[in-house]
């Protein structure tokens, strides 16, 4: 068989484990959920083969070695023929994978494979079905593509509960709320950070003194939903109270030109600025002093896990958060953290307040951010993925009930 795996995995006789993400990891702001959750699990002895989309054959991205299908960038189509590779190169490895490891948009192609199981003696990969987030549009505003993709996500889960070996999520309220049955839910394993290329953030920051800006910082998706532009008008009108900030926004989304035009008016107190490669979002925090993730209290927050939150601990930062159970959650009683009672612009402008008054404290709030990170690092997330595939495995190869054979309609499941 062809080696797959690259780096540390060339003598490794552990699972085989294939992970298909169906986008351009090149391009894609949470990368490193794949690229270091694979990178930890190669270490602690897995075989797995990243499969993405991307230039034909083994690519280097971001240090670790990935298996590229192309695709025509045409919407609809791209899926199609990014898929169609998978499946092909899939089957023919199917006597050298253990577990496959998918995501919604995978779901129904998947589902294609488990049919061409039925038909195919001796033992068959298990299929795993992996949630991260949950459709973030905003019915009221969301587009016909958008309300596409929200259908298709739900048909998707129903699809995962239905006709998986497993399931893991992002955390337990995610679980929850997509009523993943407790028979098939494999565990869950949060995002998380490496916290080594952020330690230059800390080693670069000037830290305000006297009657300096306090600097704040949001990198990430600018979609409508994120409430940035109510965290733009609270730090105006901070700075209309006396208070000195200067936020900057670094990403893109649906609502990146309308907060383009909001700054063109804000005499320098808010930066909107294009996504950045991952490798320069260290520098990017290096340059801040308060992070910032300004989230309403929505179920499509309240069961993730962002990674900014723990980029900010990893670069020193301390946080201005809302009180959402995804940062309460990971933050608890820590004493880096200024929290704004409500998403709306009062909670956010008390926030900054707290912030402005106690910004002589920010160097220890930051030191204590850095020492909480370590935590929430990628190591300690593959670990709770591979724990949950190990355990699944071993529940479902000793003979508990295993979904092949079945189509989205049945419940009905057979002993192997």
């Amino acid at each position: 068989m062809m080696d797959e795996l690259g780096g540390n995995n060339r003598a490794c006789n552990g699972h085989h484990l294939a992970w298909i993400y169906c986008g351009l990891l090149t391009e894609s702001l949470d990368a490193s959920t794949w690229l270091r959750t694979v990178d930890e699990l190669r270490r602690s002895g897995w075989r797995v083969t990243l499969i993405a989309a991307g230039k034909g054959g083994h690519q280097q991205i971001g240090g670790v070695d990935v298996l590229c299908f192309p695709r025509p960038e045409v919407y609809l189509l791209r899926q199609v023929a990014f898929h169609l590779r998978v499946l092909r190169w899939l089957i023919a490895e199917i006597r050298a994978v253990d577990v496959i490891l998918f995501h919604e948009m995978s779901a129904p192609w998947m589902l294609m494979l488990r049919t061409v199981f039925r038909f195919m003696r001796g033992q068959h990969p298990l299929m795993v079905m992996d949630t991260r987030s949950l459709p973030m549009e905003d019915r009221e505003q969301e587009s016909r593509k958008e309300r596409v993709r929200g259908a298709a996500f739900w048909i998707a889960n129903r699809i995962g509960n239905v006709c998986a070996d497993g399931r893991v999520a992002i955390t337990g309220r995610m679980a929850q709320m997509l009523n993943i049955p407790e028979g098939i839910l494999w565990g869950t394993w949060p995002s998380g950070v490496d916290i080594e290329p952020f330690a230059s953030a800390c080693l670069k920051r000037r830290w305000p003194v006297a009657d300096d800006s306090v600097v704040l910082v949001y990198h990430g998706s600018q979609h409508r939903e994120r409430n940035l532009l109510t965290l733009c008008r609270a730090v105006m009108v901070a700075n209309a109270k006396g208070m000195s900030f200067v936020l900057s926004l670094v990403g893109g989304g649906n609502q990146h030109s309308e907060l383009a035009a909001f700054a063109a008016e804000a005499e320098g107190a808010i930066r909107v600025l294009p996504s950045v490669p991952h490798g320069q979002i260290p520098d990017l925090l290096g340059e801040a002093h308060v992070g910032v993730v300004p989230f309403p209290d929505e179920n499509k927050f309240r069961v993730s896990s962002p990674i900014k939150l723990f980029e900010y601990m990893a670069a020193g930062l301390p946080i201005l958060a809302t009180r959402v159970v995804c940062h309460t959650d990971v933050v608890g009683e820590g004493d880096y953290v200024f929290w704004a009672e409500d998403a709306g612009e009062e909670g956010l402008l008390a926030g900054l307040t707290q912030v402005w008054e106690s910004r002589r404290s920010l160097p220890v709030m930051g030191r204590h951010a850095t020492l909480a990170s370590k935590a929430w690092t990628w190591a300690e997330s593959a670990k709770k993925l591979g724990l949950a595939l190990e355990k699944g495995m071993k529940k479902t190869r000793r003979g508990a009930t295993r979904f092949v054979g079945r189509d989205a309609g049945s419940a009905i499941g057979r002993t192997i």
